[in-house]
């Protein structure tokens, strides 16, 4: 599909391979989902805009390029994707962040929002939506959904690790989000989960499993 990169690079199909290792620890997880966001930012934010700056080298006076006006939004869907942030704002410290939050019935697998709070001015900004996981794209759909009906229309999707069933329903309900994966697993179990996947990456971020 056009609009979905997968990555390659062996930097993050290594790390990845540590992710899903359940002897992982929680600090290490953490440290390794936001190592394995960022290398994915910097594919992820090859179009950002770009305008020529006078600056002043030790030597001599010059134009160079430099991000144009930083309108960068990252919006995590809460909660796991909270820990892919620092990843992105370690590149792009000046980007605003909003917060979308989302619990998923555990008996439909249907998504339910519960919390909303985005920059006042998302409609300038490109949007990069954040989530480890992409399972059945329900979360995924709903967030982009809610950020659409506020004006927000230039938005990416970045996730760690995706089923091939999330990508076609992101891809059939939002054909102009550009979606960016580390990998794309085998399929989804009957309760949803991704195989072989990774587990639950909020508890695993967290500690709280």
């Amino acid at each position: 599909m056009k609009n979905v990169t997968i990555f390659d690079h062996p930097l993050i199909q290594h790390k990845t391979s540590i992710l899903r290792n359940k002897e992982t620890s929680n600090k290490e997880f953490r440290e390794l989902v936001e190592e394995i966001t960022m290398l994915m930012c910097y594919e992820a934010l090859r179009d950002l805009p770009l305008e020529d700056v006078e600056i002043e080298t030790p030597i001599t006076k010059t134009v160079q390029k430099m991000i144009k006006g930083k309108k960068l939004a990252v919006v995590p869907i809460l909660r796991a994707g909270l820990g892919m942030v620092n990843g992105l704002l370690k590149l792009v410290p000046s980007a605003k962040v909003g917060h979308i939050g989302m619990y998923r019935d555990e008996e439909t697998m249907i998504p339910h929002p519960y919390y909303c709070k985005l920059p006042k001015d998302i409609e300038n900004r490109l949007i990069v939506v954040v989530d480890p996981m992409l399972a059945t794209g329900g979360s995924a759909i709903d967030a982009i959904s809610q950020i659409k009906s506020v004006g927000g229309s230039n938005i990416k999707f970045l996730c760690l690790i995706a089923a091939p069933e999330g990508i076609d329903a992101l891809t059939k309900a939002h054909p102009d989000v550009q979606i960016y994966c580390a990998n794309v697993d085998e399929k989804l179990n009957e309760k949803c989960y991704i195989v072989p996947g990774l587990g639950d990456a909020g508890d695993r971020i967290f500690g709280t499993k």
